[in-house]
């Protein structure tokens, strides 16, 4: 969404640069555009779409980007439908709603702004919950193809369709998989985080979710850290593997936790694995958009959505799949052999140049065995 800010806030400057000659008539060739950005996620629960306006006006481009009326339409009606088989099965009339997640740094305003959502239940053990009595519920179809249709301003119309990404794995899902980042005291490895089927996915990225707790007496606060192991294009229904690299986890750990003095000693907690596929259009619009390499800086533009009655839509209605997998630093005393990171890596952590000073120690019970406690334990 913000590179959409950018490219608008560059046609508005056009405009104004062209203010410089008294001549020109600045809304003479104005056209009615919207700007609409939707991605369906059958992981998802609850499904944003933002529909919004491009502006023009007298004055700062950058003072009219600071207020919210100036990027919104006054009536927007909007629908998903869901195809299987060429039939619509399922309809959604969308609500409007605030939500209050825009970052305040941008040129546009923030942090509140105005989007269109329908509810699902997102894939996976929620599903069975769902009753025949409220079919909307139920979760997205994997297969289906989704339509979406909105009237604004009861004068044009904007549609687009897309299908869902899904049949992506990864060998983070088995149980026995485990992180490996640290061999001798200070010697580093590599673990791959491998999707081994990337699905209908055009694009694919790969993030790590690391959790520690930070202890003051007996109370354990929760600190975590965002780490992106990378994105590329992939071919569909083929494989990729990202590295998580030992030493930049461990400076990444350093430069992470809280420098509150009153903390007694800090544990490392999970690892989430969370890897994400794109659909087709979704990767156009993104190469399109991407920062230009050359010296010319013309580009191309992309959307799989059509407009009616003469007017402009940019932006896009597509899908992505998420996939999610939580790695626990241990379960319980009966499984002590799970462990998202393993005992070398730990140790590393608790005692090695990058980490050892920080008061790391281990509450594993493969490393808290009566009698055969690890140096590093914490008990």
């Amino acid at each position: 969404m913000r590179q959409l800010s950018f490219f608008l806030l560059f046609v508005s400057a056009i405009f104004l640069f062209n203010s410089c000659d008294e001549n020109i008539k600045l809304d003479g060739d104005y056209v009615e555009t919207a700007v609409v950005y939707g991605l369906l996620d059958q992981a998802d629960s609850i499904h944003y779409i933002k529909i919004t306006r491009a502006f023009i006006g007298p004055g700062s481009a950058l003072d009219i980007a600071q207020i919210a009326d100036s990027s919104y339409f006054d009536q927007v009606e909007a629908t998903v439908s869901e195809l299987v088989n060429g039939q619509v099965v399922r309809t959604w009339a969308l609500q409007d709603t605030t939500i209050q997640d825009k970052d305040t740094n941008g040129l546009f305003y923030g942090p509140e702004q105005k989007v269109y959502y329908f509810k699902t239940l997102p894939t996976g053990p929620l599903e069975a919950i769902q009753t025949s009595s409220n079919p909307q519920m139920s979760s997205l179809k994997p297969t289906a193809t989704y339509i979406l249709n909105a009237t604004i301003n009861n004068s044009f119309q904007i549609s687009g369709e897309t299908e869902l990404v899904h049949g992506m794995t990864s060998t983070a899902a088995s149980q026995n998989f485990t992180f490996k980042f640290a061999n001798d005291p200070g010697v580093y490895l590599s673990t791959g985080v491998s999707i081994s089927n990337t699905g209908n996915a055009h694009i694919t990225s790969a993030h790590l979710d690391v959790l520690l707790n930070e202890h003051q007496g007996a109370i354990a606060n929760e600190k975590s850290f965002r780490w992106k192991l990378g994105e590329a294009a992939v071919e569909p229904y083929s494989s990729r593997t990202y590295s998580a690299i030992g030493r930049t986890f461990y400076d990444l750990v350093k430069s992470n936790v809280s420098a509150d003095p009153s903390i007694d000693k800090r544990t490392f907690k999970a690892i989430r694995v969370i890897i994400t596929g794109g659909a087709e259009e979704l990767y156009n619009y993104m190469s399109v958009n991407s920062p230009s390499s050359s010296l010319a800086q013309s580009k191309p533009t992309y959307t799989n959505l059509s407009v009616t009655n003469g007017k402009r839509v940019v932006g896009i209605f597509s899908s992505r799949q998420t996939v999610t997998y939580y790695k626990p630093f241990y379960t319980s005393p009966q499984q002590a052999y799970i462990r998202a990171i393993d005992k070398k890596s730990t140790r590393e952590l608790c005692t090695g140049p990058i980490t050892g000073f920080l008061l790391f120690c281990s509450n594993h019970p493969g490393d808290n065995v009566v009698g055969q406690e690890e140096s590093f334990a914490c008990n």
